[in-house]
């Protein structure tokens, strides 16, 4: 897993959400201000800005501009070397994914033995979705990976409260201060955090079981409160003053998003920022799914897109150890553990506005790995027999199905939908194609392509000209003059309408690169 994140690392050029995020993470270290990227708490960025600090770019203090602009100016017009300063700012997350594997081989372990460790670690390592986020400089994977963590300090909270229950609640800070769509799993681990104190207990009589109640609700707020510590913390970092200069307007919100706000006991530009993630929740937003264009949102749309980029292997995995946790007796105790804080982020990511990838339920294949090793808990000798052959097998399924996508992870897809080459034709965006392989593009058209027309029609964040890619826009001139290579990114492909269809369908495909750009010759 280190190997294929830290080569995806290398070989990419920045996605497009990566430039706002180093950018930011660039001002909080050489400006300690909070004015950029107010819809995501500064937890994860200064991650990333630990690692940037090592590339040591040069920051270009008076330019102003948007969050895009910032972070584009600093990897391509301030004479950095934007491959060094993405490596360097990717390296932190990945080694992040890294420990949070570690995490899930330890929750499992604990379920199962080590059998089931090594097979949720094993899940763990070869989820293509993990990789592929792993190793950019984003959110997502941190955000869910702290999750992971508290719900295991959680359950080993059990039977030593005074020492799980505060790092719980510190890693469920974590989670929140990374990104907000984490919130709706802080009352899931409150609650399993009372549950645990609860059952450590154990109480015979009415008098104890008041009494545990009582102790349980006090361990309960513990959690809570670290939890609140620890983003507190995380804007002091940034800015010990809290100064809160937005350049972005702060939306109004009304009714219960209102008084969901008002009673955060976070930083005002924490509850700023979620007032800008309401705003953003109201935009009509396209979707693209098996080949329709929408606006607005399918709530069926994650499940679906979980279908598609999930190894069929570790999809059956999946099914078989949520049912095995729900089944045997000794193991149903840990369900709530391992079950309701997926189950809880799922629904509130379906209802969200926005149909972008399975990037935002990461959560599923960390969470999951661990249910599946609950497939070994069969006790009978015949079928332990028959279960753990199968889950063999299936393992090894999903590490060839992962690897024969090796380098390029983004845009997986498995075998029953044609594999990475086939993804674009079902989902777009972060699930096959971010921008990443533009620098990919640069190389192929050198070596196959010297000295031919190119037109551009790109989807990212990466300056094309930097990497000495010379195109124009074919939307910008008449279709007449269009001729030689058309090279398009394809989300572009899949949502195009007018000049641009008509110029695909006037088209043939020649070449693609990375399964998420396609090259035609007109």
């Amino acid at each position: 897993m280190a190997v294929a994140m830290v080569t995806a690392a290398a070989e990419q050029t920045p996605t497009i959400d990566e430039p706002v995020y180093v950018g930011t993470a660039a001002v909080y270290l050489h400006e300690h201000s909070l004015a950029y990227n107010p819809e995501h708490p500064p937890l994860g960025k200064l991650l990333i800005a630990a690692g940037a600090a090592v590339a040591n770019p040069h920051f270009d203090a008076p330019f102003t501009g948007d969050q895009g602009q910032v972070g584009r100016h600093l990897l391509y017009e301030s004479g950095n070397d934007p491959w060094r300063v993405m490596l360097w700012a990717r390296l932190p997350v990945i080694a992040l994914t890294l420990l949070f594997g570690l995490v899930a081989f330890a929750f499992a372990r604990e379920l199962t033995g080590v059998v089931g460790g090594l097979t949720a670690l094993a899940l763990y390592a070869f989820s293509p979705d993990l990789i592929a986020h792993g190793s950019l400089a984003t959110l997502d994977v941190p955000a869910a990976g702290f999750v992971l963590t508290s719900a295991w300090l959680v359950w080993r909270a059990r039977t030593r409260p005074r020492l799980y229950l505060p790092l719980a609640g510190a890693a469920c800070g974590a989670a929140v201060a990374t990104k907000m769509n984490a919130l709706p799993a802080v009352p899931v681990l409150v609650l399993l955090s009372a549950l645990s104190v609860w059952s450590g207990r154990r109480p015979a009589d009415r008098t104890a079981r008041g009494r545990t109640l009582g102790v349980a609700a006090g361990w309960a707020a513990v959690v809570a409160t670290a939890a609140t510590a620890v983003v507190w913390a995380a804007y002091l970092v940034v800015d010990p003053r809290l100064r809160w200069t937005s350049r972005e307007p702060v939306p109004a919100v009304h009714g219960l998003r209102a008084v969901l706000v008002d009673v955060m006991p976070f930083p005002q530009a924490y509850r700023n920022g979620m007032r800008i993630q309401f705003g953003l929740e109201d935009r009509p937003w396209q979707g693209f799914l098996f080949g329709h264009v929408y606006t607005g949102s399918r709530w069926y749309y994650l499940p679906v897109a979980l279908l598609v980029k999930t190894p069929l292997g570790m999809l059956a995995l999946w099914a078989a150890g949520a049912a095995a946790l729900l089944a045997v007796r000794r193991l149903r105790r840990a369900a709530p553990y391992v079950l309701a804080p997926p189950a809880v982020l799922l629904g509130a990511a379906m209802d969200s506005s926005r149909d972008f990838g399975t990037r935002y339920a990461l959560f599923m294949p960390m969470f999951l790995a661990v249910a599946a090793a609950a497939v070994l808990a069969v006790r009978r000798t015949r079928l332990r027999a028959a279960a753990v052959g199968t889950l063999g097998a299936l393992v090894a399924f999903v590490a060839v199905s992962s690897l024969r996508t090796y380098p390029s992870y983004l845009p997986y897809s498995n075998e029953a939908f044609g594999g990475p080459s086939a993804t674009h034709l079902r989902l777009h965006d972060s699930n096959v194609d971010w921008g990443q392989d533009l620098g990919r593009l640069a190389d192929r058209l050198r070596t196959r392509y010297p000295d031919e027309r190119v037109w551009l029609v790109y989807k990212g964040s990466g300056v094309p000209s930097f990497y000495g890619i010379r195109a124009a826009d074919p939307r910008a001139v008449p279709p007449g003059r269009v001729h030689g290579l058309l090279v398009v990114s394809d989300s572009s492909v899949a949502k195009a309408r007018g000049r641009l269809a008509a110029l695909i369908a006037g088209s043939r495909p020649v070449d693609e690169v990375g399964h998420s750009i396609t090259i035609y010759r007109r």
